[in-house]
């Protein structure tokens, strides 16, 4: 794809309460003109809490179990929400178990939360070695078989297959795409057109609103069997039928599309040389601890004196207006920072509906949020100076660019760092094993579905 090499403007500066959403957006078109350059789309989905409260309102976790499958399923589209943090999972959990009789009802959506959860906790062990290969491939070839940059055509929508090509242009204009299609897509990606999972994985990031490098290049990985015991496949059949047919019957390659045939047929003809096997259990066991460069996540503070005059950092992965760090400090002076190189990195670049998903999210915060452009760490040290603060308050996230920031603001502003946590998705500290999910899900079941004994 092609990229934008001129700097972004940094004549313009960042503000906060716009009258409508036009405004929003033209503000924004000013402030990241490298960013436009590389489309203009705006999703039809808001960010902020308030849409984020409506998205759950409308949840039937019953249905979600039986339709979630199909692209027209009873899905809730609360993944950019819980994304950045304006839901929690443990929130959501709370509200499914409140609209049905018996928690069985809700088993499965709280399920589908609990691969967030999981994701989370292998990023909080991996750092960036989510980028890298967990394991080898089980497809037969190396990964030098795979080519390292997405071919242009399947990126614009213009393979010639119905469905692919309609996914890829959902994906660019609306910033969302049912999970069904993200997998079909991404085994496309990685099985049919030989690419390597990241190339595809830098793809999606630029464009989802729910896009993180934990969900994101993990189920990459699933689906490509870097992470999981086997490639994940499909055929035009398994196609149809959650689809309701809507691409094939006007595909001009229907009949003689690649995704013609039986499972059997298509592994023979996508992994001439046989499967690996993999079971996720002698070749995994230093997966999750030897070859990853994470910045450790730091512990939830002890409490410090409330008294105390403090800077709220509000970063990307924890934009609820009512977190805990705005509850426990309802008064603080708070900044968010627009990192042009964050949002330009060429790993995971953010497409302009992303940077609008993220300003609607901002806008909600309270009224002492500041926003700013630059570099996080020096702003936050300049800020902890100005307002005299004693600490900075941030709340809790796995991302190591969030740990690497605040090591910086240490060393810069001389001040300790409170870490604010919200309510968690399990009660549970005990140990748990995250080689696979089916692993970890054993035990976190029951504690998901609140039948733990509140073990914390």
């Amino acid at each position: 794809m092609s990229r934008s090499t001129e700097p972004p403007s940094n004549d313009v500066v960042p503000r906060r309460g716009f009258a409508n959403r036009s405004e929003l957006i033209e503000h924004l078109s000013a402030l990241h003109p490298d960013i436009i350059a590389r489309g203009r789309q705006v999703s039809p989905i808001r960010g902020g809490r308030a849409a984020a409260l409506e998205a759950l309102q409308g949840i039937d976790p019953p249905r979600y179990e039986r339709t979630r499958n199909y692209l027209d399923g009873a899905v809730t589209r609360l993944s950019p929400y819980l994304r950045h943090g304006v839901l929690t999972l443990a929130e959501v959990r709370n509200h499914a178990l409140k609209l049905v009789k018996h928690p069985v009802e809700a088993a499965k959506f709280i399920n589908e939360l609990g691969w967030r959860d999981y994701w989370q906790r292998v990023y909080e062990r991996l750092g960036d070695g989510v980028w890298r290969d967990r394991e080898p491939y089980k497809t037969g070839y190396s990964a030098r078989r795979y080519a390292a940059e997405l071919p242009q055509e399947i990126a614009e929508g213009q393979t010639g297959m119905a469905c692919m090509d309609e996914f890829a242009r959902e994906l660019r204009d609306t910033g969302y795409l049912h999970n069904h299609a993200r997998m079909w897509l991404a085994a496309y990606v990685v099985h049919w057109r030989q690419v390597r999972w990241q190339a595809g994985a830098t793809w999606f990031l630029e464009h989802l609103l729910d896009g993180d490098p934990a969900s994101n290049n993990l189920s990459w990985q699933w689906v490509a069997s870097t992470f999981s015991h086997k490639p994940y496949v499909f055929n035009r059949e398994n196609l149809e039928k959650y689809t309701g047919g809507r691409y094939c019957r006007s595909c001009p390659l229907k009949g003689r599309c690649d995704l013609e045939g039986s499972y059997d047929q298509l592994e023979q003809r996508l992994f001439p040389h046989g499967l690996r096997a993999g079971d996720g259990s002698a070749e995994d066991d230093g997966v999750l601890g030897r070859n990853g460069d994470p910045i450790a996540p730091r512990k939830i503070n002890s409490p410090f004196p409330k008294s105390d005059p403090v800077l709220i950092w509000a970063h990307e992965d924890a934009l609820n207006p009512q977190a805990e760090v705005f509850r426990s400090y309802p008064n603080a002076p708070a900044l968010f920072v627009w990192d042009d190189s964050h949002l330009r990195n060429p790993r995971a670049p953010y497409s302009f509906k992303r940077v609008v998903f993220l300003a609607e999210c901002v806008e909600e915060l309270p009224a002492a949020v500041e926003v700013a452009r630059g570099e996080p760490s020096t702003l936050l040290a300049q800020a902890i100076a100005r307002v005299g603060a004693k600490r900075l308050v941030v709340a809790n996230s796995v991302n190591p660019r969030v740990h690497a920031i605040l090591n910086q603001v240490e060393k810069l502003a001389r001040v300790p760092i409170e870490v604010l946590s919200e309510q968690p998705f399990l009660p549970y500290n005990g140990p748990i094993d995250l080689k696979r999910f089916s692993r970890y899900w054993r035990v976190a079941e029951r504690y998901a579905m609140g039948m733990g004994g509140g073990r914390v």
